[in-house]
């Protein structure tokens, strides 16, 4: 395992150094210094990691990924700051928001530049599969774009059901680890066979992620956390927990939990009162298995990966599926 975590730190560090250079020497610095900010405000760089790793998988080099792992990063980031916008958040990863630190209009403009960019280092890494390549980054965007779009609707909905949920997930966050996957394995070399199989250990891994989140935020450590604890139903949100809590729940706990709805959150006084109900209701364990399951599917789907490979996409998901933050 220490060599896996020696593995990761290593790549975290060169994915990094790329990233600082990316827009070094761009002009003009109005539109390039705000994208610099938030490709350096740090984050886990796991979305390259598992291009790189998949790219390995199926007997290619990390060399032949590393324009390609940027680039992921480089989407992902670009999501970021319009989510921050759309969301009107101050911070992210500690640091002020890009919209905050500068305005809309130049944080609005820096997130395109980084998508235009993201195609840029992609197609330095695109031989002769270069369609498909592009096509499978281009895919995994359009559902980002579905997803986060489901999400916004569903903050102006009263009844949104569990498998609408899943599906909202599917396309925010698990889409894009199976491009990633699938981006890396298509740039290794990978068959047919290989390329679906790490895919759908994105996609399943991703659904895991997300739910593990929406756990964390309610159960974590707040000083490992690093945010407030029950920020979801500050804000009312509708998470895998909410939606399963309202489904189960009768009487006088289906009542406070409408309430959430109605009044678009709750006060921050009130968490422990609706994580008691969370608790009650055996939610938080139905969060844990519904991990599990998604985990246990990811880990099935590269059956067809060597012994050496398969164990280090396992510790990957043992180590996503365990964090505390």
């Amino acid at each position: 395992m220490n060599n896996y975590i020696k593995l990761y730190e290593r790549e975290r560090i060169k994915i990094n150094q790329i990233l600082s250079d990316a827009l070094k020497y761009r002009q003009p610095t109005s539109l390039y210094e705000p994208g610099s900010y938030i490709l350096n405000s740090g984050g886990k760089r796991l979305r390259p990691l598992l291009v790189l790793l998949s790219a390995k998988a199926v007997g290619g080099k990390f060399q032949d990924a590393y324009s390609a792992a940027a680039a992921v990063e480089m989407l992902h980031n670009f999501t970021l700051v319009h989510d921050d916008i759309m969301d009107n958040a101050d911070k992210r990863r500690g640091r002020l928001t890009l919209h905050k630190k500068y305005d809309h209009n130049t944080a609005i403009l820096a997130g395109d530049s980084l998508l235009s960019i993201a195609y840029e280092f992609l197609l330095r890494d695109c031989n002769g599969n270069a369609k498909e390549v592009i096509s499978a980054f281009t895919h995994g965007l359009i559902e980002v774009c579905e997803g986060q779009s489901l999400d916004t609707d569903f903050e102006l909905r009263k009844n949104v059901t569990l498998s609408e949920y899943i599906l909202m997930i599917k396309k925010k966050t698990a889409a894009m680890a199976e491009m990633c996957c699938k981006i890396g394995a298509l740039l290794g070399g990978g068959t047919n066979a290989q390329v679906n199989a790490l895919a759908k250990y994105g996609l399943n891994l991703g659904i895991a992620f997300q739910i593990q989140d929406d756990l964390l935020d309610i159960s974590a450590d707040e000083k490992e956390f690093g945010k407030t604890i029950g920020g979801d139903l500050v804000e009312g949100k509708k998470t895998f927990l909410f939606l399963e809590a309202l489904e189960k729940s009768k009487g006088n706990d289906r009542q406070k939990l409408l309430k959430v709805i109605e009044r678009k959150g709750i006060k921050k006084n009130q968490v422990m009162t609706y994580k008691a109900i969370y608790e009650k209701l055996g939610v938080l364990d139905d969060a844990r298995n519904e991990i599990k399951t998604y985990t246990q599917r990811a880990l099935r789907s590269i059956n067809l990966l060597d012994d050496e490979n398969k164990s280090i996409f396992k510790w990957l998901a043992d180590s996503l599926i365990h964090r505390t933050s």
